[in-house]
């Protein structure tokens, strides 16, 4: 019998939630209530109080309560949801959850599910879930199902949609994948400035047998590898191409956020780490690149991405952040440095070769390195096929039982 957890307000929402409750039990699974809600008495009796969600954000409820601010009671909400579902999922107590709302709602409930791993099924029926839901699904798997009309009580018309939105979650919850003789999975950054060196890596390490996905360091790709190391599905990291930092600390648009690089390091998973194309920052066509950049270094990759060099002085920054969440490293990590160029551009000759700034980047994350990580300078170019081939190696020797 498997247990589902139902997410929500339960003062406003509570006669929704109870009907999508009752039909979920004559499926024959338990469910867990647990209410967000900060208004009136919860009309579902809750198994996790809202007093519990706020208590593990660090907030009072009662204090809550007494304010009245409805957005800095989603605020903490949203803070705390994730906390209790994430124990949840952790001590096995929950095997997917759902959840109805409106705006609030769905900012609460869609938070806590992205504190799920990839593959735990997770439904929001939400009066959004017509327009831009990126904001809440943001890299996980999150079925958003339209509420079509608003969720304030039970008529003809939702009674249908929730009962299919219940048969939806106890489906995913009954269905599981076939059983597979899955290869272990490497994940690991590509651009297309770096795409020689992640490919010939690839090709070895399917060779040693394991299973390769490559993720496009844009932003979202940075997001979703991180998020998929989290959910214990990987086995090693190849993270040559760390560009998104580049694009998180000058003001790029493919920023991956700042925790990029911490998956690996907090969950212990084995990581070859590199600087790959961190000599760039990337905007759009050149009329959207904001005019404080007006003198700098720039590079047409093509008629949508302007590509701006990065200065000594960021690379240095870079060095230190790269550094700093390396140093967080709870498993074995290895760092390559490929002296001859970061990219296909900064290359001796290239457009971006700029021997300073590649001196500036090494020597800071050389310095803030914790010093029993191994740091290994080549002398290639990224993409030469022995650096790709020291990359790949040294992934394996990480993965070899010590």
């Amino acid at each position: 019998m498997s247990t589902i957890a139902i997410l929500g307000t339960m003062d406003t929402k509570g006669v929704e939630h109870g009907y999508v409750a009752d039909l979920i039990k004559q499926r024959g699974h338990q469910v867990l209530v647990i209410d967000v809600g900060t208004v009136g008495e919860p009309r579902l009796k809750p198994d996790i109080t809202r007093g519990e969600v706020a208590a593990a954000a660090g907030v009072d409820f009662a204090a809550l309560a007494a304010r009245q601010d409805r957005g800095e009671s989603v605020t903490v909400m949203s803070r705390g949801a994730p906390v209790v579902l994430a124990k949840l999922a952790e001590a096995k107590r929950i095997d997917g959850v759902i959840s109805l709302g409106g705006g609030g709602g769905t900012a609460i409930a869609t938070a806590a599910m992205r504190a799920l791993p990839v593959g735990f099924p997770k439904l929001m029926v939400s009066t959004l879930a017509s327009g831009n839901v990126a904001p809440y699904v943001g890299v996980k798997d999150i079925v958003m199902f339209p509420s079509v009309v608003d969720v304030a009580g039970l008529n003809r018309l939702s009674r249908q949609l929730l009962a299919r939105a219940a048969g939806a979650i106890c489906g995913m919850v009954e269905t599981q994948p076939p059983a597979t003789t899955d290869k272990p999975l490497i994940v690991a950054s590509q651009f297309g400035n770096t795409t020689p060196c992640i490919e010939h890596a690839k090709k070895i390490l399917e060779a040693a047998g394991y299973e390769v996905i490559v993720f496009a360091a844009t932003g979202t790709g940075g997001r979703t590898m991180e998020s998929l190391i989290e959910s214990g599905l990987v086995a090693g990291v190849l993270d040559i191409t760390t560009t998104e930092w580049a694009d998180e600390l000058v003001g790029g648009v493919l920023t991956a956020g700042p925790t990029r690089l911490e998956a690996a390091a907090r969950c212990g998973v084995p990581a070859v780490v590199s600087t790959g194309c961190l000599d760039m920052v990337n905007f759009g066509p050149p009329e959207t690149v904001p005019a404080k950049f007006a003198g700098r270094k720039f590079y047409q990759h093509n008629p949508q991405v302007t590509l701006m060099r990065t200065t000594p002085e960021e690379c240095t920054k870079l060095g230190n952040i790269l550094a700093e969440k390396l140093n967080r490293s709870t498993g074995p990590v290895a760092v390559l440095l490929p002296l001859r160029g970061g990219s296909m551009i900064s290359a001796p000759g290239g457009p971006f070769s700029d021997s300073a700034a590649d001196a500036a980047l090494y020597s800071s994350l050389k310095q803030s390195l914790r010093t029993d990580i191994v740091v290994q300078e080549l002398d290639a170019a990224i993409n030469d096929p022995a650096f790709a081939e020291v990359g790949a190696r040294a992934l394996l020797d990480l993965l070899r039982p010590s």
